[in-house]
């Protein structure tokens, strides 16, 4: 919608620093497998962070980190509280707490009221990086039933970010990503398997809308 790839690299390229600090990402049923396939095609200098929102089942530990790590370059975490947000590393909410990006670029990690019957909420994340971080965040709406992440992603456009969505064809689940795409706001929908390109280009710099 509008996007177009650049042959001469952006100013943000030529100096070096990326286009954009933080991919949020966002996802439930059958995300598991779609976060998985997206971060292993990552590259280990990618030159953003990574938070996630994964609806998981509140009653167990989450193993989500651990397994992530053995599929991808990139260092994945469950995320604690304070933690601060590096380029190249993941951060996944914990089951049963809210995730919130903070304006120092740090994270919260909170118990308060379901959002939607939801404890993590994507709106939630999406929201906090829209404050945090404005046109320097990108959002990834995934596989999921629902329509978590659709206040979250306007949040994100509002501010001047950008949003990806999978497409029908790919996820196992669409409401999320139908969700998102029906508010309007998502600038790209794209198959599974070309989503991590699409991060890799968008944050060095070399898409422009």
């Amino acid at each position: 919608m509008g996007v177009g790839i650049e042959h001469n690299p952006s100013p943000e390229a030529e100096s070096g620093r990326a286009a954009f600090d933080v991919v949020a990402i966002a996802a439930s049923a059958g995300g598991l497998n779609a976060i998985g396939r997206v971060l292993k095609n990552l590259p280990e200098n990618f030159a953003a962070s990574i938070v996630i929102v994964q609806h998981l089942d509140p009653r167990h530990r989450s193993l989500m980190a651990e397994i992530m790590n053995r599929h991808t370059r990139l260092r994945v975490k469950q995320a604690e509280e304070g933690d601060a947000l590096h380029a190249g590393r993941v951060y996944i909410a914990p089951p049963d707490r809210h995730m919130l990006v903070n304006r120092d670029h740090t994270l919260s990690l909170t118990q308060t009221e379901l959002v939607h019957f939801l404890r993590p909420s994507a709106d939630l994340l999406l929201e906090s990086v829209a404050a945090a971080y404005k046109d320097r965040a990108i959002a990834v709406v995934l596989s999921g039933s629902g329509r978590d992440g659709a206040m979250g992603v306007q949040a994100i456009k509002k501010m001047g970010g950008t949003v990806i969505a999978q497409n029908e064809e790919t996820a196992e689940f669409f409401g999320m990503p139908s969700a998102a795409i029906d508010s309007g706001n998502v600038d790209l929908t794209l198959p599974l398997d070309d989503i991590s390109s699409a991060l890799v280009t968008l944050v060095n710099g070399s898409i422009s809308q």
